[in-house]
């Protein structure tokens, strides 16, 4: 099944708690009145958009009726349409143009951290790329062989030291092996804890200088793991890890298993970084790199281009 078919099946069930819906209110609507925007905008809040993104949505749902003199309640599912589009954002390529580059991948545990990891070292080495993966969440000894464990479904190669070691070591030791076997990527997991800011701020600064100092002018990105299916709890984590790391890009898991994707716009519009990876089930193919248009084709349900 193509990723963008595997993206509609796993929307659907945000698909009907915004779309159908919205469906269902502009028929039930002969004019385009405030009533109307009312009904939509408690949809959006019940889909966990948030309500300062559903109060700005709507707000330029209803500049935009004023300026289009929009009379025909269709027509206002098609701006609202358009307005979402806007909000969702690019998602931006992954900064890989050096070698090796290095993606360091943060968040709470639960969220599926260690199968995202899997999953963006798969991608990579079906784009050819050679991936090397730190296990540098060294609090966990069950993370480091689930870790294994996919790095060998995935076709990576893994560097680990044992339960309680120093983090900023086995960053040191992956590094050293990534120059040696000549990978094109370093993927480096974290502890996946936020309860304590300092601690964690501390730890990655650690391995931000064993990075600076082994690999100085690398390329870098900080990927923020988040689950979907919280919601509003996904949008607090992501302000919370902003205050704590430089964050270049957001990945969404389990977006197959929740009525509240809007969540996407909420997180987007409240700490504006921009997603990069998107996944929709359990399987190692079933992550890919973000793209806005595919996202809200999927959402709504239409159909792809033929020259795609």
């Amino acid at each position: 099944m193509a990723f963008f078919d595997k993206l509609k099946n796993g929307l659907k069930k945000t698909k009907d708690a915004v779309i159908n819906r919205v469906d269902a209110v502009v028929k039930s609507f002969r004019s385009v009145d405030e009533d109307l925007l009312e009904e939509l905008e408690e949809i959006m809040i019940c889909a966990d958009m948030g309500v300062e993104t559903t109060e700005e949505v709507i707000d330029e749902l209803r500049d935009r009726i004023k300026e289009e003199n929009i009379k025909d309640p269709e027509l206002v599912k098609d701006a609202l349409c358009e307005i979402l589009c806007e909000h969702v954002g690019e998602g931006g390529e992954l900064d890989l143009s050096t070698v090796p580059s290095v993606i360091l991948v943060i968040g709470v545990n639960g969220v599926g951290k260690t199968t995202s990891i899997g999953k963006i070292a798969a991608d990579l080495v079906r784009r050819g790329k050679k991936v090397v993966v730190a296990a540098a969440d060294t609090f966990r000894a069950a993370a480091i062989e689930q870790l294994a464990v996919w790095c060998e479904r995935a076709g990576a190669e893994l560097i680990r030291q044992s339960e309680g070691s120093d983090p900023a070591s086995v960053v040191f030791d992956a590094i050293a092996a990534s120059k040696k076997r000549c990978a094109d990527v370093l993927i480096v997991d974290t502890a996946g804890r936020l309860h304590n800011k300092k601690n964690l701020m501390d730890e990655l600064s650690k391995i931000d200088r064993v990075i600076g100092r082994e690999l100085p002018g690398c390329s870098r990105e900080t990927l923020l793991v988040l689950d979907s299916t919280t919601g509003q709890n996904a949008v607090q984590q992501a302000k919370e890890f902003k205050k704590a790391a430089d964050i270049t890009g957001l990945v969404l898991t389990k977006l197959d298993g929740t009525a509240k994707g809007g969540a996407i716009f909420s997180i987007k519009n409240t700490v504006d970084i921009p997603v990069k990876y998107i996944g929709v089930g359990e399987g190692i193919d079933d992550m890919e790199p973000f793209d806005a248009d595919q996202f809200v084709r999927a959402l709504l349900d239409t159909e792809q281009g033929e020259d795609e």
